[in-house]
């Protein structure tokens, strides 16, 4: 039951997010969270052209641009590994960023 459970959460959390797992490129958005004062720049890898336009439309986005590649890690704080899919934080606090990570069922990698 238990990993039925989470096996939800996650499903929930990558269709809630927009992520295309078939998707190429990147998107960079920004996200306003009701739990944090501060809105975080993040970019999500992989993302088609169509669902960086999605992303940027939901959950408090905005500014979203799409583009080809990897996103940056140049001045990342860290990543959140979700297997196929990435979410780069180039702000906010890194232990705060892993707690949410591991809600998202990922693995967080502090930046170096």
């Amino acid at each position: 039951m238990k990993t039925l459970v989470t096996l939800l959460i996650l499903t929930f959390s990558l269709m809630s997010s927009g992520i295309a797992m078939a998707a190429d490129g990147h998107c960079n958005y920004t996200h306003e969270s009701a739990y944090s004062d501060v809105p975080f720049k993040i970019c999500q890898t992989p993302t088609s052209a169509e669902d960086c336009e999605g992303l940027g439309k939901s959950d408090g986005n905005a500014d979203a641009a799409h583009g080809d590649g990897a996103c940056a890690v140049e001045g990342a704080v860290g990543t959140c590994d979700m297997g196929e899919a990435k979410l780069v934080y180039y702000n906010g606090d890194a232990e705060g960023l892993e707690i949410g990570c591991d809600f998202q069922s990922g693995e967080w990698v502090t930046a170096e």
